[in-house]
Order: structure tokens, then C-alpha cells, then sequence
């Protein structure tokens, strides 16, 4: 909705803000043009508003004495994170002085805020309160927050994003009583040696540089904040600090025209509310060599004059060697106000100063009708920025809270989301797809273990993960180059970069040649630079180049998820990189479909709502329903709430929390996660019918009493089978192990696990499909003589022997070839312990003391599933809640997911389809029963929704309506199965319905 531009009343040459929202009602200002002194307005209410304002700033002004209205020039700096003296020391200052106004800079906002008040009420005329935050609060105060420095910031090609990080910039600065921001940064960075402003610039293009400095002046000035277009004539082309020496811009005016004021130009005429004037010798526009603050031929000539700029001119600050080198302090300040300037900022000796302009006066260097004329254009900024009457700044414990909400989080992220730029993309491996054939590795330069950027690239493939914290040891790279594999993916990430051009921009030469060791052996290599982008210039060599501008935690999420496609590549380089890439350079990639991770404001959801989990689940843990668990809450494609709880048992020690990778036994979510997934793969491929009999496939049901079971019927639960048989205790009659089982480690003819220490014979898996085939059928029918709905084990166990019949494939290796492994589903098996998982990494379950005798630790609780070795239709696949997330979104997304299809779009709303009166169910999987939902699903979820949930505590579900996806694992079997906390309390379901609570803006109720 970008963003009318504002417009900046000249009243008497003075200056008057409308078209803002303040704390002052403006939204009635017209815009107002000068003949001489007569201004024209548009409407009564136009009059009124104008004449409060020159009411009040002609009243004051004539109240002033000439030290009072000279010290309103003068912007002094000062701190929030010092001493009471230091404190009392800046009172004597704006008592004596009569200042002006202050400038913050290192504190926090509660010493801020506090200290505002303070010196405001020390002032007879309120104090203008700025700060130097060009990319938020954090670039001076502690616990305030950072966005993004503008070289990222012009990377983002939707400039909307600008202005709202512009107003949320400003909204904060009002919170703690800053009017005026010093930003935007609108020099043309077209010198990579540039020291002081690289980085701070939104690049080397004067267009993009001028439509981001309006876009976020124009926010900043919506939330009631000057803006300040600074370093004027411009910084950008420089190779010296201001803050040392005095730098030389030698280019002629038709060079300045071209580059450097074209940005100035369009803030003025889109209404910026203050200039800031640099420390720079211009020969162009100035003769003499000094600094252009103090040269009457740029501030006034140039930029009041031929630019028809009307707003505050503001120096750079007055204690900078750029302007006070060979130069007394009195002698600058003097200068500079004869040059043009309205408002001295950071001046030395305020006291000398004050005296000297008043011998100025004297002298007739400067009347005291333009003294006049400059206080009321202060006082005309002050009335405008809601200083008139002042208002005490409120400081509580929730100050903090307030400057950083949810809001300004989500604003920061999808920021760095729209920044991240592709580079070069040679081999189209970005983003990577084909996840069962790549082998990946990544290796961080400069970063520690547990990084975002590799913990990122985790949720979506196995990848390997190394680390070097010292960029320039050798050893490691040598250590690497003969660990790493000639055909692996290396995806290196460059951390703790510098921004400026020092030390090669933070790029060791080390790293530099392991990359190019790489390359050359025939490594596919990703390098992902997490700092300026001039350094991509040291990797020419590279097919394949990413840029994330900055290390934050937010850029380097966001640049793993393009690497695997989750976000699309958006980003344009600011600038060029020495011959290689152009300004504006970037490829553009298309997101495909892979969850993302993030904030619940990005989807529409409320993030303080969702702690409402939080609450659950503790109390669920604190009266023993389980001892932790795992929560995954996604919606459009977006995870936002996952959170590990509690621990993996009741025992004090060894202390082993929940964590991301922690498998979960999942009981019958296996029945949708696994079996369910292989047949409707199965029946879209046409190897299944859904209306046959079981026997057409299965020939020796034929002549049984499961001759005529439909496949439907079974899926439907409703085709006469029992609920349930205890077929393990035929192992075990009268408590001893038949001769099929064995105590002792796996051998030739005991090769099935049944839990540890304990194992059985292949054929157990056939005498398990002997007793279903001859298990009595139920004699529970309706009244049309049809068999009534049972919700039933044995059926999912035969529906495995028909998967297996059918593929001619085990069903466990068929779901990990097809499913799990393309998904980069890592985590999700049957039989963990049999595949080298460690037993610490996953949750128990029940200590069964009357079948296997032992604690179950990576062996399928139940009974019948552990008999045939752990793999079972109906039981026996363990997982992680991210993993499942990655497969409910890909069946929320009709067969969709990660570039690929794995389902045709028509399959998985076929199969979630309720076809039958005798229950809520769909072919295989759960649904809302009659729009109530139970002890496990929410009364929100809608018609459209299905999911399963699990007997050791588990649940996952998926609402189309809604996008929404939610994951709750937990181990509540541990280490009773007879503990039913989990369904009295009923905890699945309160975490559900908090989901769906959380939705902003939605009637739940709609189903």
C-alpha cells in the first residue's frame, strides 16, 4: 500500500509536517504554498490547525531571549549508560545553554526513556530527542532490535517492505521519546574502499537508492518521526573516514548530478523532513578546501537554493576530525550556521560557541531576523514531531515487550527472506531436489558448532555437519579435503564476516583456497556468504554463489532455506562485484513447497496465543501424564511453534532432555505414516483397486472366512474384523518363550528383533498372518445386516501383506524409498536399533514386565507388531515431529512437496473422503467425528481435516481449510501403559484447539 508521499508545508519558509500520523491530529492538513508571508490554506479546519502551530511557535519565540533562541541550535550527544554525574553534567549543560536538543547514543531504553523525561522537564522549550538508528534501536541500545543494514535492505526488490520497516523503526523511536531518527543513508556506495559508508548504503544504483531512502523516510515520517536524508552531497565515492580526515569527492557537477544528488533531489521532492550535511571537500560546488558543513555554496546555494530545500538542515557531527581539524571548535560551530545549517549536531565548547555568535550578530555576519527565521523553522519540527504539550514517557517492565513484539520479529525476517540473493546458479543445483541421491556435506568457516545456518539444512536432508572457528587453520581444511568425498554436495558458509573491507572483508585466504581445492577436484560446491557482498569477488570459480549480506540468525535461516527451496530467491545485488556481477545482478528461484520455519505473524497467527502450549504441556508433564514430548504446529507451509518438552523418563539422572532429533515410537500413526502412504501410491499407480477383495490379491484368504473383505471396507474399518487379538501371548504360552524366540544376540535362524536381548525367527511373521487369517469375524452388524464400525488392527496387518504381494517389496523399504527418503524424512524407521540408531537418542516407552521383561528402548511397544520384528501395517515406525510435519504437508499439498510429486492431486482428498454412514472415517485415515472432535481432535477442525492418532501419545493432523498442520508426539506409555492422563486431561486436543485459537481473524466455526 505504498505509501502517499508527504508533503512539507513551507510557512514563511519555515517548516510544517502534514500528511503524517502523529500524536497530534493532522489528517485535515492541505498543503500550503507561500506568497511572501500570506499563507493560502484550503479549509477552515486547515486554518485552525496552521494557526495553533504558529501560535504556539510565535508565542514562544517571543518569549526567548537571543542566548535561548541561539541554544536551540545546538544538538548535544550524550549517554544512557552512564554515572550520575556524567548525568549532571548534561542538565547543567541544557539549563545553562538552553540546548536545543540531545542525541542518544549507547544505553538501553529504560535508562533512555527515563533520561528523556528527565532533561525534557529540565527544559523550558521542549528538547528535539534524536538518534543515530539507522537500522533500528540496536545500532545503539542494548536489548533494542536490529533490522537489517541497508546493503542488505538493497537487495529487496518490494519496497513496501522498506517503508514498513520504516514505521516500525519510528513507532519504536516514539515509544521511548525519540522525533527524529537520523536515516535514511541515501549516499551512492560506488567505491568498494569506502570505509565509513559500504555497507550503510543501499548500494551503488542512485534509482534504488533513491526509492528505498523515500520508502523508508516515508515510514518513518508515518509513524510521526523526522526523517534525516543523510550524508549530503554525498559519502558514497570516498576512501577516507570523516570521522579521521577530510575526504575529497573530486567529481565535476555533471558527475553529481548524475550519481550522488539524485537521491537528495528525490527525497526533497517527496517531502523528507531533514537533511544531514556531511564532512566532505567538494571542489565542485566549494573552491576553498573545507568541509562542505561549513560552505555556504552547498548548504545554502546548492541545497536550499537550487535543490529547493525547505526542511532542517542538519551537520554531521560537530566533533568530527573531518571538520574540526586545524580548527577551533567556536570558530566550526560559527561557520557552519553561516553556511546554512539549522541545527549543529555533537558541537564542542557550546558555551565559546554561544559567545561567538553573538559577536557574529554583533558584527552583522548574521542578523538576528535569520537567527529568528531558523529558531521558528526548530520550533515549527518540534510542534509538528507531538513535542506540543510534551508528554511523559511511560517506563515500565514491559517497555521492552512493546518495542520488540511479535510483529517486529516477523518484519525482520521476512526482510532478510526477501534480501538473500542467488548469485550464480551454473549447474542449476539450487535448489536441491533430488534429496535420495545427493550425498551433502556442510562445512561452516568461522562458525561454532549448533550454527542456525547447519541446523537449518538439517530439517530438510542428512547432512554432515563440520565446523572451524579459526577461518585460518590448515589443518582443518586438510582434515577436510580428505574426509570429504569427491562426488558429495560441500555447501560452505563464510560466518563472522567483516562489512568492510579490512582483512578481505573477514574471508581468511585459507578458506579462499579449500574452495578452490574443492572446485578443481570436482566437488558441487555452494558457497554462502554471510557478509558484504563485495567479498564474492574471492570465489570466481564457484558455480554456485549465495549471498545472506549478514550473519543474523534470520539470514542464515533463510539462506539454507533457499539453498532446498522452501523460500525462492528474490535478491538483487546493490552492487557490482569487480567485473564479475552487475548491480541488479541475481537469479530467481521459485519456492517448491518445502516447509519453511518462522514466526506465526508471517501466517496470520498469534504468537502470544500459541504459548498457550506451552502451558499445556508443562502442566500435563508436572502431573505425570508423560515425561516430555515433541510439538509441531505449521501453517501455509510455515513452521511456527516447535518446542521440545520435558524429558525422556521420570529418572533424576542421567538428566536426557527432549530434543529435536529424539525419536518417538508412534503406535498407530504408523497405520497413515506408513501403510496408508504405500496404497494409495499403490491404487493411483493401478496396481491397486480399491473395490476388490483382499483375496484377489492375497489367493490364500480364498476359502477363508476373509475371502470376500473389500480393500474399502478395510480401510473403513468397517469390513467385520476383530478390534484386536493378542497374538503375542501365543509366543509365550503359560509365560515361556515358545522355541521361535531366543534370549540370546541376533543369529542366522533368530534374525528379528523383538526387543533387546530378545529376537525370533522369520516365520513368525507368517504364523502372525496364519492366526489373522483365522481369527473369528465380529458379530456386530446394523440393521441392514452390514458390519458395524470397528476400528481394527488386524486389518492394517493384512493390508501390509497385501502392500508386499503387490510391490514384491517389504513395506519398510518400500515407504523409505519412496516416502521418507525423497522427503528427507532422516529420522523416520522401523526398527531403529537394527539401523544403528543409539538408544539414548530414542524416548522409552513401557517397561513390560510381562511379555519381553525388559524396558522397551528403540522396539515397537506393541506387542504384535514386536513379534514380527518390529515392521507391522497397523505399528512399529518411530519418529521425529518434524519429520512427520514434512509428511503431513506433503499430503496437505495434495501429493506435492519439495519439487516433486508423490501423489496426483486428486489422491489424498480422495483418500480423506468420508464415504460411509457407519463412521466419520476416510479410506485410512481419521477424521472430525460428526464436527465435535473427541479426546484428541479439536471441535475447530474442519470436515476437510484428517490425521491419526497413536496409542504411546501421539497425534498428527492436517486441516485444508485451515493449511494448517499439527504434530504432538510423546511417550505417555512410559513407563505404564495403563497411565490414560493423556485422554482425561485431554491434551492432544487442547493442543489442537490452542492452534486453531491462534489463528488471527478466522471464524473457527466454519468448518
Amino acid at each position: 500500500m505504498l505509501k502517499n508521499k508527504l508533503v512539507f508545508l513551507g510557512m514563511c519558509g519555515l517548516l510544517a509536517l502534514t500528511a503524517w500520523k502523529s500524536p497530534i491530529d493532522t489528517s485535515s492538513f492541505s498543503e500550503v504554498t507561500l506568497a511572501d508571508s500570506t499563507h493560502e490554506v484550503r479549509s477552515n479546519a486547515d486554518v485552525t490547525k496552521v494557526s495553533a502551530a504558529q501560535l504556539w511557535v510565535d508565542s514562544t519565540l517571543a518569549g526567548m531571549n537571543l542566548d535561548e533562541k541561539i541554544g536551540q541550535f545546538f544538538v548535544i550527544g550524550t549517554y544512557s549508560n552512564r554515572y550520575e554525574s556524567y548525568y549532571t553534567s548534561i542538565d547543567r549543560l541544557i539549563k545553562a545553554y538552553h540546548i536545543g536538543g540531545v542525541i542518544f547514543f549507547q544505553g538501553d531504553p529504560y535508562s533512555q526513556a527515563e533520561l528523556s523525561n528527565r532533561y525534557q522537564n529540565l527544559s523550558k522549550v521542549p528538547l528535539l530527542v534524536s538518534l543515530d538508528a539507522e537500522n533500528g534501536l540496536g545500532m545503539r541500545l542494548a536489548l533494542g532490535t536490529s533490522f537489517p543494514h541497508q546493503m542488505t535492505l538493497g537487495a529487496i526488490q518490494d519496497n513496501n517492505l522498506i517503508y514498513d520497516m520504516g514505521m516500525e523503526i519510528g513507532r519504536q523511536c516514539k515509544r521511548i521519546g525519540v522525533q527524529m531518527n537520523f536515516a535514511p543513508v541515501v549516499d551512492v556506495n560506488s567505491n568498494p574502499l569506502n570505509p565509513i559508508i559500504g555497507y550503510r548504503s543501499f548500494g551503488e544504483d542512485p534509482n534504488n537508492v533513491a526509492e528505498k531512502g523515500k520508502a523508508y523516510a516515508r515510514g518513518l515520517q508515518a509513524a510521526g518521526v523526522l526523517a534525516c536524508a543523510k550524508h549530503f552531497p554525498g559519502h558514497g565515492d570516498t576512501q577516507t573516514d570523516s570521522h579521521r580526515t577530510l575526504p575529497k569527492v573530486g567529481h565535476d557537477q555533471t558527475r553529481l548530478n548524475q550519481f550522488e544528488l539524485p537521491p537528495f533531489k528525490a527525497l526533497i521532492d517527496d517531502g523528507v523532513a531533514s537533511i544531514l550535511v556531511a564532512h566532505l571537500e567538494v571542489p565542485a560546488y566549494e573552491s576553498r578546501p573545507i568541509a562542505s558543513t561549513l560552505s555556504a555554496p552547498i548548504v545554502t546555494d546548492l541545497l536550499k537554493n537550487q535543490l529547493k530545500f525547505n526542511g532542517l538542515v542538519v551537520t554531521d557531527a560537530m566533533n568530527m576530525r573531518g571538520v574540526t581539524k586545524g580548527k577551533p571548535a567556536p570558530d566550526a560551530n560559527l561557520q557552519a550556521l553561516l553556511a546554512g545549517n539549522d541545527l549543529l549536531l555533537q558541537p564542542e565548547s557550546v558555551g565559546a560557541s554561544i559567545v561567538k555568535i553573538k559577536q557574529a550578530i554583533t558584527s552583522g555576519q548574521i542578523t538576528e531576523d535569520e537567527i529568528n527565521r531558523r529558531v521558528q523553522k526548530i520550533l515549527y519540527a518540534k510542534y509538528n514531531a507531538g513535542l506540543v504539550p510534551f508528554q511523559t514517557i511511560p517506563v515500565d517492565k514491559n517497555l521492552v515487550k512493546e518495542l520488540k513484539t511479535p510483529q517486529s520479529e516477523a518484519l525482520r525476517e521476512r526482510l532478510y527472506e526477501n534480501a538473500i540473493t542467488l548469485v550464480k546458479n551454473d549447474r542449476k543445483l539450487v535448489p536441491l531436489v533430488q534429496l535420495d541421491t545427493l550425498k551433502i556435506s556442510a562445512v561452516a568457516v568461522g562458525e561454532s558448532e549448533n550454527n542456525v545456518f547447519q541446523n537449518t539444512l538439517r530439517k530438510y536432508a542428512n547432512v554432515k555437519c563440520y565446523t572451524n572457528g579459526t577461518k585460518t587453520d590448515e589443518r582443518f581444511y586438510a582434515e577436510m579435503l580428505s574426509k570429504l568425498d569427491s562426488s558429495e554436495v560441500v555447501i560452505v558458509s563464510l560466518h563472522e564476516m567483516r562489512q568492510k573491507v579490512a582483512q578481505n572483508y573477514g574471508v581468511s585466504w585459507a578458506s579462499v583456497d579449500f574452495v578452490k581445492k574443492l572446485v578443481k577436484r570436482g566437488n558441487q560446491v555452494i558457497v554462502c556468504a554471510f557478509g558484504n557482498p563485495y567479498s564474492l569477488k574471492n570465489f570466481p570459480e564457484v558455480p554456485t554463489l549465495l549471498c545472506g549480506y549478514e550473519g543474523d540468525p534470520f539470514a542464515q535461516k533463510a539462506t539454507a532455506e533457499v539453498v532446498f527451496g522452501a523460500l525462492p530467491a528474490l535478491g538483487k545485488l546493490p552492487v557490482s562485484v569487480e567485473g564479475l556481477f552487475p548491480v541488479g545482478h541475481g537469479l530467481t528461484t521459485q519456492a517448491i513447497g518445502r516447509l519453511t520455519y518462522g514466526l506465526p505473524e508471517e501466517v496470520g497467527m498469534n504468537s502470544g496465543k500459541l504459548q498457550t502450549i506451552d502451558n499445556i504441556m508443562n502442566e500435563s508433564i508436572r502431573k505425570g501424564a508423560f515425561p516430555g514430548g515433541q510439538v509441531v504446529i505449521a501453517r501455509k507451509g510455515r513452521v511456527v511453534w516447535e518446542k521440545n518438552y520435558g524429558k525422556l523418563t521420570y529418572a533424576l539422572t542421567p538428566f536426557e532432555p527432549v530434543r529435536d532429533t529424539t525419536l518417538y515410537d508412534l503406535a498407530s500413526v504408523t497405520k497413515v505414516a506408513a501403510t496408508l502412504q504405500a496404497l494409495m501410491l499403490l491404487n493411483e499407480n493401478g496396481d491397486l483397486d480399491l473395490n476388490q477383495k483382499l483375496s484377489y490379491y492375497l489367493p490364500d484368504l480364498k476359502g477363508t472366512t476373509k475371502e470376500n473383505l473389500i480393500v474399502r471396507d478395510v480401510l473403513m474399518h468397517q469390513s467385520g474384523l476383530l478390534a484386536y487379538l493378542p497374538f503375542w501371548e501365543k509366543t509365550k504360552p503359560e509365560g515361556i518363550f515358545s522355541p521361535d524366540f531366543d534370549l540370546r544376540v541376533d543369529t542366522l535362524n533368530y534374525t528379528l528383533m523383538v526387543a533387546r536381548d530378545l529376537w525370533t525367527k522369520p516365520a513368525t511373521i507368517d504364523s502372525v498372518w496364519k492366526w489373522v487369517v483365522q481369527s473369528p469375524m465380529t458379530t456386530q452388524r446394523d440393521r441392514s445386516g452390514r458390519y458395524k464400525y470397528i476400528y481394527s488392527d488386524l486389518g492394517l496387518i493384512m493390508l501390509r501383506r497385501l502392500v508386499e504381494k503387490i510391490s514384491n517389496q517389504p513395506l519398510d523399504a518400500f515407504v523409505q524409498q519412496n516416502f521418507y527418503e525423497p522427503l528427507g524424512m532422516y529420522n523416520t524407521l522401523f526398527s531403529p536399533l537394527m539401523h544403528g540408531v543409539i538408544d539414548w537418542k530414542i524416548a522409552p516407552t513401557e517397561d513390560d514386565r510381562v511379555f519381553r521383561e525388559t524396558l522397551l528402548r528403540g522396539t515397537v511397544h506393541d506387542q504384535n507388531a514386536a513379534i514380527q520384528g518390529g515392521v507391522s501395517g497397523h505399528a512399529g515406525l518411530f519418529s521425529t515431529a518434524n519429520d512427520l510435519a514434512i509428511l503431513m504437508q506433503m499430503n496437505l499439498q495434495n501429493g506435492y512437496y519439495g519439487g516433486r510429486r508423490y501423489f496426483l492431486p486428486n489422491t489424498v482428498p480422495m483418500f480423506s473422503y468420508n464415504y460411509t454412514l457407519r463412521s466419520y472415517r476416510g479410506l485410512g485415515w481419521d477424521r472430525n467425528p460428526d464436527g465435535n472432535g473427541n479426546a484428541y481432535i479439536s471441535s475447530y477442525a474442519s470436515n476437510r481435516s484428517f490425521g491419526h492418532s497413536g496409542f504411546t501419545g501421539t497425534l498428527v493432523w492436517a486441516d485444508p481449510a485451515q493449511e494448517l498442520v499439527v504434530i504432538f508426539l510423546s511417550n505417555r506409555v512410559h513407563p505404564n501403559a495403563n497411565n490414560n492422563l493423556i485422554t482425561s486431561l485431554r491434551i492432544r486436543r487442547r493442543i489442537m484447539d490452542a492452534a486453531y485459537e491462534a489463528i488471527e481473524k478466522t471464524t473457527l466455526s466454519q468448518k
